[in-house]
């Protein structure tokens, strides 16, 4: 009998259901303080090392409370075990009914702080449309926690207004992505938000993938041929390797 598993809503069967459930089953599900969340620990965990944490928010296809929609097409990417090995961390999943508010990031922070040999300068947040959203939201909310930062299609749908302040996430060293024909969260407001930073002398890149929507978070990790990335100073970092990247951004370093 074929077997057949449900995985970030997709009905997966036989080779490809076991190849899903591997990757899927390196998220350990918890409830922290009411807030579904999975978290996947270090590949070859020392506890006389330190890791950094990558932050995963998800986007509005993610909402609920079954502890397992969040886990998106980057997460996967994550659980390659050539990538742990290469960037050994721990990525923290957690699930949200509705938009990423302040509460939320508190208690993320707080689990953060309960998991073993955690650099704390080197956290690190990502997030796709409402996860993009989010990531904004949790950079301006506390710019100091944060080592490094990268929206995908984060920077507002079409009908809502403003919400992001260049001036307070400034020197946190950011990384956006953003499909020029996305009709859902359009360019233009992530456009708006870089001119700013390069007006200001901030530290953000912005990629650009020509002719691509709204769905693009699978770009993230791994890049593509049709993008563009343009500096907003020549205080960023020109590495083009988004994982490389990631990983040489601490709290220390910006404080040089």
């Amino acid at each position: 009998m074929l077997k057949q598993i449900i995985v970030c809503g997709m009905v997966l069967v036989g080779c490809a259901a076991d190849a899903a459930e591997r990757w899927d089953a390196l998220y350990g599900p918890q409830v922290f303080e009411g807030m579904p969340c999975r978290v996947m620990k270090p590949i070859d965990f020392d506890s006389s090392k330190k890791y950094p944490v990558i932050v995963s928010l998800h986007g509005a296809g993610g909402k609920g409370t079954n502890n397992d929609k969040q886990l998106k097409d980057w997460n996967r990417q994550l659980a390659e075990e050539q990538r742990r090995k290469d960037f050994p961390c721990y990525v923290v999943a957690p699930q949200s009914p509705g938009l990423w508010n302040a509460g939320q990031l508190e208690k993320i922070k707080t689990l953060i702080e309960g998991l073993p040999s955690v650099d704390m300068d080197r956290i690190y947040i990502l997030g796709h449309s409402m996860g993009g959203h989010g990531t904004y939201i949790f950079i301006q909310l506390d710019p100091d926690y944060f080592a490094a930062a990268a929206p995908s299609a984060g920077s507002g749908l079409r009908r809502t207004e403003d919400f992001i302040d260049p001036a307070k996430i400034k020197d946190l060293p950011i990384w956006a992505f953003h499909g020029d024909m996305d009709g859902v969260c359009p360019i233009a407001k992530d456009r708006k938000v870089f001119e700013e930073m390069k007006k200001l002398g901030g530290d953000m890149k912005l990629t650009t993938w020509a002719g691509d929507r709204h769905a693009i978070s699978g770009k993230m990790i791994l890049g593509g041929d049709n993008g563009t990335t343009e500096p907003s100073s020549d205080r960023c970092d020109k590495e083009p390797d988004f994982m490389t990247w990631l990983f040489a951004q601490s709290r220390k370093k910006r404080e040089k």
